[in-house]
């Protein structure tokens, strides 16, 4: 019965990176398939934020305990998805919508608004259409300035 060691071990070893930060039968919000977010997020947003999203000091901003705090300034909704990344990932507008959904409450589910309402595809493709290029990072700096202030977007 050696095949019975295996998804005990992978259960053992992903268990840190796969535990949720929130508990219970309840969905994540805007999230169908939550496996399928995590995969996409894997696929497509891992190997520049890490897996546990900590990111690259010098190349790639963090996003655990931050992400959702662009949800409370304003612009912020709207440049977590106009990112290039983000703006430019391989993924359908529905996916794309899945998987920032998930990254939010998985790893910033302490800065979700009360309030927050799931993106949409439809909102997702929208602002996809005017990514953001080279002043992404001023447009970050300017908004990471207003987390302090208590500023909370009006949606």
């Amino acid at each position: 019965m050696k095949w019975l060691a295996v998804p005990a071990l992978i259960m053992a070893t992903g268990a840190a990176i796969t535990t949720p930060a929130w508990s219970g039968p309840e969905a994540i919000p805007g999230v169908a398939n939550p496996a399928r977010a995590r995969q996409n997020w894997i696929l497509s947003c891992q190997g520049c934020h890490r897996a546990d999203a900590t990111g690259t000091p010098q190349t790639t901003p963090a996003m655990a305990g931050v992400v959702a705090r662009f949800l409370r300034v304003p612009g912020g909704r709207e440049y977590l998805v106009r990112v290039p990344g983000v703006a430019t990932a391989a993924l359908s507008d529905a996916d794309l919508a899945e998987v920032v959904n998930w990254s939010l409450m998985r790893f910033d589910p302490a800065n979700v608004p009360a309030d927050f309402k799931p993106y949409t595809p439809t909102e997702v493709g929208q602002l996809r259409l005017k990514p953001l290029r080279a002043e992404a990072t001023t447009v970050r700096a300017g908004m990471v300035a207003g987390f302090g202030r208590g500023n909370k977007q009006q949606k």
